[in-house]
């Protein structure tokens, strides 16, 4: 039944669909089965197995309700076949909730107090719309709890109420009209217009709620958690009413009047408060996932930016009165030797400073320099750079830097050294290998995102946890360098088998080859199953073992060899050998065409960085604040954010400047996505510049 759901919502064929949930059923990981499964899953890529696997999550979910929600009513003893049959059919998660309403345990309500006074036959009376005499018939209802006809009436009306709000019909009817119809406001809160300035564009703010976007949902609703404003969504309630007794109240009703009374309250008390909500979650909620799409991809693009390699880095976590912090790391990233240099006010031993830095590059041989991006990060760049000392330099993102040196990780990594050496030796390795050094820090706070502290929190760490994995091992990793922190991310590993290799290595030194991760301690033949392919050993005892070529396709590689005449190691270093090479012939029953084509492209990609090599870029050398900008100037720039709306560039003035869509691109664009990446060296133009609220507008059109 799952199986088949999952093919029809996602356009899939069930017999992948099939295969795929058996094998994440069997645990592999979505990078296994994207890439070494193809056959089974039809060369499913990362995205639709990864789709599959959040709506078979989903949907198992929703059957684990539907058995609470059919034991709760049988327990009541009003389950009937009808009833479980309708919950049995049911895969939708709104209409399930809808469907158990009228059973589900309540808190004593108005209803329950009118029901335990006995009037629930009197609201029966009403609601057939049959009686023409209602007070004479509500006589016979009063007792000590019940004094007038008048309370008769009104707590019948109570019950009906409640029926109506329970009622899918109604339900529907108002949902309906909630999210076609319905606008969302938003106010600011009296007495907090001067603490909430950021807010101001939201202070009287309306808009239909089909219409309102994804930055602006999460913004005024970061405003309303934080005491700003207040956020609602309103519909045109007569009309909303006037549909409800339609539905509700028969046509010459001798009851029409008390049935509209009880139709009335059931809409403003119980209907529209319910579907209110329910509507906000359900914008919320999609809101929530746009957005975290669009930071999902920022995370890939600043995962996968281009590392400098294995060079030797001086890098420097900038600051004026502290100093700046200046830390020397060799080729594979490993801490040489710390400073501390003032070329800044307060102190400004500008002529100290460059005695150090040249020292240290001549002493170590330096081959570029990193510097951070935040605080004093301009005016050092500037500072190096007027020495004209022979090394690169590169600005680097610093975003998440001062949770790193503050972490576990930071401080197992070094003991030793205070938090300001190990902020400038996450600078330096960020250049180095950024991949490597930013999956130590929790991907929420690396600061690429939008509003990503206003999205669900939970389905947030789930999805950036996800492409942290996919960078990962699409990239690989060689198995005698890589961190604990970094190897937790390969498949089939996790935090503890990801300690065990780490403790391993350390105890018997390098690996010779893949097969040696067996002797691992608690690694067993599953998890050597689904990472070893993702795992690289340089300068083993076997050729594939630094290759993405898995193991099990190994004797695939041989056969080719001993086909074409010459030995393994001939055949994967000649290009020109493997040309000559039919597929066709190598495919089996467990060998399909689309593996013999991976192994192919493995071998011809054999030890390469799938990622560019990073570039040297310069800020304008007259453009240092906000006031030095003025409309019109053409600047260089980076891009250092993506949002729904636009993209941000850091031109250098500790502000990055906005450009929004509208001015991405000489032509209509869907997606910023479309037309920039982040990290990307882009020229910009001046459009506005408010001082006040320090806002720049950039523009890339006619550039």
């Amino acid at each position: 039944m799952l199986i088949n759901i999952i093919s029809q919502r996602l356009g899939i064929a069930r017999d992948k669909v099939n295969n795929t949930v058996a094998l994440l059923k069997d645990g592999a990981t979505v990078p296994f089965i994207a890439r070494y499964r193809k056959e089974a899953t039809g060369a499913l890529d990362e995205v639709a197995i990864g789709e599959i696997k959040e709506l078979y999550e989903k949907l198992t979910a929703l059957v684990q309700r539907k058995d609470t929600i059919v034991a709760t009513i049988e327990e009541q003893g009003k389950l009937t076949p009808e009833l479980k049959k309708r919950i049995d059919d049911c895969f939708d998660s709104v209409e399930l909730e809808d469907i158990y309403l009228p059973y589900r345990p309540k808190r004593r309500t108005k209803a329950t107090i009118a029901k335990e006074r006995g009037l629930e036959p009197l609201a029966a009376i009403i609601m057939a719309q049959q009686s023409c005499d209602v007070e004479s018939r509500a006589c016979s209802f009063i007792n000590k709890e019940v004094a007038t006809v008048e309370d008769a009436i009104a707590g019948a009306c109570d019950i009906i109420a409640e029926a109506v709000s329970e009622s899918e019909e109604a339900r529907n009817s108002v949902r309906f009209r909630f999210a076609k119809y319905g606008v969302i406001s938003s106010k600011v809160i009296k007495g907090k217009e001067a603490d909430g300035i950021k807010y101001a564009d939201y202070y009287e703010w309306s808009e239909p709620i089909s219409r309102v976007s994804s930055h602006r949902l999460l913004a005024m609703m970061r405003g309303e958690e934080e005491g700003f404003l207040r956020v609602s969504i309103g519909v045109d309630n007569e009309r909303a009413v006037e549909s409800l007794n339609r539905s509700f109240i028969k046509r010459n009703s001798p009851t029409a009047k008390y049935m509209q009374v009880a139709i009335a309250d059931s809409f403003k008390r119980l209907l529209s408060p319910s579907i209110e909500n329910e509507t906000l979650k359900a914008v919320k909620q999609r809101a929530d996932d746009e957005a975290i799409t669009v930071f999902a991809d920022n995370l890939r693009q600043l995962l996968l930016s281009s590392p400098l390699g294995q060079k030797r880095v001086l890098a420097i976590d900038p600051g004026f009165r502290t100093g700046c912090k200046v830390v020397v790391l060799d080729a594979q990233g490993n801490l040489i030797t710390h400073s501390v240099i003032y070329p800044h006010p307060p102190q400004n031993e500008k002529e100290n400073a460059a005695d150090t830095l040249s020292k240290l590059i001549e002493e170590y041989r330096i081959e570029a320099f990193a510097i951070g991006n935040g605080t004093a990060g301009r005016e050092t760049e500037d500072f190096v750079r007027r020495l004209g000392l022979a090394p690169d330099i590169f600005s680097v993102n610093e975003d998440g830097a001062s949770v790193y040196s503050a972490s576990a990780v930071a401080r197992e990594e070094f003991p030793n050294e205070d938090v300001t050496v190990r902020g400038a030796v996450s600078i330096g390795r960020r250049l180095i290998d950024p991949l490597s050094e930013l999956v130590k820090i929790e991907p929420r706070s690396i600061g690429v995102g939008q509003y990503q502290h206003s999205v669900d929190q939970s389905k947030l760490k789930d999805k950036l946890n996800t492409v942290v994995e996919s960078c990962v091992n699409m990239v690989g990793v060689n198995l005698n360098t890589a961190t604990k922190q970094i190897l937790t991310y390969i498949s089939g590993l996790g935090p503890s088998l990801a300690e065990n290799i780490v403790n391993y290595r350390a105890k018997n030194g390098d690996f010779k080859c893949r097969k040696e991760l067996m002797n691992v301690p608690r690694l067993g033949s599953k998890a050597f199953e689904q990472s070893a392919g993702f795992l690289r050993v340089v300068g083993g005892t076997e050729l594939l073992d630094n290759t993405a070529v898995h193991p099990e396709s190994y004797p695939v590689v041989a056969r080719m060899a001993e086909d074409v005449g010459v030995s393994l190691e001939s055949f994967i270093t000649d290009a020109k050998l493997r040309s000559n090479i039919d597929l066709k012939n190598y495919v089996t029953d467990k060998v399909g065409m689309p593996t013999l084509v991976d192994i192919m492209e493995a071998l011809n990609k054999r030890g390469l960085d799938p990622r560019e090599q990073a570039k040297v870029f310069s800020f304008d050398p007259n453009v240092h604040e906000i006031e030095d900008l003025r409309e019109g100037m053409v600047l260089p720039g980076l891009v250092s954010n993506i949002t729904a709306f636009g993209a941000f560039v850091n031109i250098g003035v500790h502000q990055d400047g906005l450009v929004h869509i509208s001015q991405l691109a000489d032509r209509f664009i869907s997606s910023p996505s479309d037309v920039v990446k982040l990290g990307q060296q882009v020229m910009v133009r001046v459009l506005e510049v408010d001082l006040k609220r320090k806002r720049i507008s950039l523009s890339m059109r006619g550039i």
